[in-house]
């Protein structure tokens, strides 16, 4: 996942429009496929997160108050500076390193090909 994320830059870039709906034929579907790709991102980075957060957690259930170490604060910086989700599923998707799939589609594919083999069949009879 930090491979990714390396090579995306942290800033915003204006895009042509038309690159993102070449693949998909719809710049609606795009824009859904990406949500999804960078809700998943957000997932995993939040995760990691937490998991690295967890190693610095106190276990004195007082009313003391909370200690935040250097280790702890360094941790949380990192991740600030990481690119956003959307910048790393944006650069996926131009890069052709993102799967996704239509159900929708794929089922009237099936549809129409199940019809023209039944054509070709009633043809040949």
């Amino acid at each position: 996942m930090e491979e990714n994320k390396k090579k995306v830059t942290n800033t915003t870039i204006t895009r042509n429009t038309a690159e993102f709906s070449q693949m998909t034929g719809n710049i609606y579907e795009t824009v859904a496929v990406l949500t999804k790709r960078a809700n998943q991102l957000s997932i995993e980075e939040k995760k990691e997160l937490h998991k690295k957060i967890e190693e610095f957690s106190n276990t004195n259930d007082g009313l003391e108050e909370y200690y935040e170490n250097r280790e702890q604060i360094e941790v949380v910086r990192r991740f600030e500076l990481m690119p956003k989700p959307v910048l790393v599923a944006t650069e996926e998707y131009l890069d052709h390193k993102l799967y996704y799939r239509n159900p929708a589609k794929e089922d009237q594919n099936q549809q129409k090909m199940e019809e023209l083999e039944n054509k070709v069949i009633a043809d040949n009879q």
